[in-house]
Order: C-alpha cells, then sequence, then structure tokens
C-alpha cells in the first residue's frame, strides 16, 4: 500500500484472523508466517483453546488471502471459532477478540457479526479491552444495511462493501454529512471492495463486507507498520482521513 510517498507491506504487524481458519498449504499464503488457536466452549461456558486451526470450510483463508493483498508481508494470526458449516456465537466472538489481543495483534479482522442486540455488551466490553491495548478491531457490517454487532459498535470500525469500486479506494460514511433516514446504519462506517480474487485475477466465491472488511484490515496493517506504537484510536483517525468521502450518486443500495 502507498502512503505518503512509500510502499508498506504490513511488515512486522500481525493481523488476527477471527474466522473458520486457515490452511497453511494454499498457495497464496507461501511465505506468510501463520501461527493459530481453535476455540470451543466447554459445558461450563468456558472457551477450551487447542492448537489446531486447520480451515474445513475455506472461508478463513478466502479473508487471509485478501488481507495478502493490501499486506502481503503481515503476520496471521488463525483464530477458528467455525467449522464447516460457518456457525458460531457470539460468546466465541468474544472468546477470539480476547485471544487476538492477548497475543499481540495489532489489528482484529472479523468477517462476521450477529444481529442480537441482547449480546452487543459482551461483544462491546470485549472490543473495549483490545482497543485500550492498542489492538483496532474491524468488523463486518450487516450485507442488508442492517444492524449488526460488533460492527454497529463504536469502538470498532464497521465496513460495508460496495461492488463496483477499486481495491485501492475507500470509503467513509461520516453521520454529520450522511443522515441515517437517507443511509439507514451506514453512518460513520467504512464502504470498500468486496470482491475475492483468484490468482488468475478473476472473481472468487466470495464477495461481499466480509472481503471488504479483509482489504482494510490489509490497509490497517501497512498504516501500522508506519506508525508503529500508535494506539488504535489514532490508527482510526488516519484511517478517516485517508479515506475518501463518498456522494449519494456512488449508487450503494
Amino acid at each position: 500500500m502507498r502512503y505518503l510517498g512509500n510502499e508498506y507491506t504490513g511488515k512486522g504487524v500481525t493481523v488476527a484472523i477471527i474466522d473458520s481458519g486457515i490452511d497453511v498449504e494454499d498457495p497464496r499464503m507461501e511465505g506468510c508466517k501463520i501461527e493459530g488457536w481453535s476455540i470451543q466452549l466447554g459445558a461450563t461456558g468456558h472457551a477450551l483453546l487447542a492448537s489446531d486451526f486447520a480451515d474445513q470450510h475455506g472461508h478463513g483463508t478466502e479473508i487471509a488471502a485478501a488481507v495478502r493483498v493490501v499486506a502481503p508481508d503481515a503476520n496471521l494470526l488463525a483464530i477458528k471459532i467455525m467449522g464447516d458449516k460457518l456457525r458460531t456465537s457470539a460468546e466465541l466472538m468474544a472468546a477470539g477478540i480476547e485471544t487476538a489481543h492477548r497475543h499481540e495483534a495489532s489489528v482484529v479482522n472479523l468477517s462476521l457479526g450477529t444481529p442480537n442486540m441482547g449480546k452487543a455488551l459482551l461483544l462491546r466490553d470485549c472490543c473495549a479491552n483490545a482497543v485500550e491495548m492498542g489492538a483496532v478491531v474491524l468488523a463486518a457490517a450487516h450485507p442488508k444495511g442492517e444492524r449488526a454487532y460488533p460492527a454497529d459498535l463504536p469502538q470498532t470500525v464497521g465496513v460495508a462493501a460496495h461492488p463496483d469500486r477499486p481495491l485501492d479506494k475507500y470509503f467513509f460514511f461520516h453521520p454529520k454529512r450522511f443522515s441515517r433516514k437517507e443511509w439507514g446504519v451506514l453512518s460513520d462506517k467504512f464502504l470498500t471492495h468486496g470482491y475475492a480474487k483468484s490468482p488468475e485475477g478473476t472473481r472468487g466465491r466470495y464477495r461481499g463486507s466480509g472481503l471488504a472488511t479483509a482489504y482494510l484490515s490489509g490497509v490497517a496493517a501497512c498504516l501500522c507498520e508506519v506508525l508503529g506504537k500508535r494506539n488504535a484510536t489514532d490508527l482510526i483517525k488516519i484511517l478517516r482521513r485517508s479515506a475518501l468521502v463518498p456522494v449519494p450518486e456512488i449508487g450503494y443500495s
């Protein structure tokens, strides 16, 4: 990623991918330092960690590949909270966020969320702890513009997708410029590219806000390389300053 006249690749920055794991044998992961865990909830509700983070579905690997498109030298921390059916819970998301910042991830990527408002406080507290530890949390917004957590929490960067935007551009919806009446819940979110690309450059099997979140996580990793040990609030401010502010004619629906 080009920033202030220089190229950055996310070198030395750890991006946590809370998803279905990562396939380390995937050719797109070649040369990448990957560590990880899988998390399950025990009978008492406690989080149980294991070292196997193999991807049974492929979604987490696609997210990792999208991050690497923008930040090819970032280190990846795979936190597996979903199996082959891509089902999880807010409790596992919270455990994943906590595991990520405890293992010193600078960027935490959640290409998923829950519409359950009753779980918002749980996720808010975990995201707030991550931010306090210096991590920035990026989460996918609801694909239809409805409420989703943790994307709609003030402690996170919520990301929505636009199919026609080029990969190197992203946009910020500011609540003072775009009213909720006009834009639903897109206010205070980022809008970026949402298509996976295969090695041949064609569109892959995944698209939408999950992929958009991954691309912006790559941008965040590159900015972390630039900023060093600055806090998450500073990083979010720079993301907003670097983004373009769209007009209604952009065509999002």
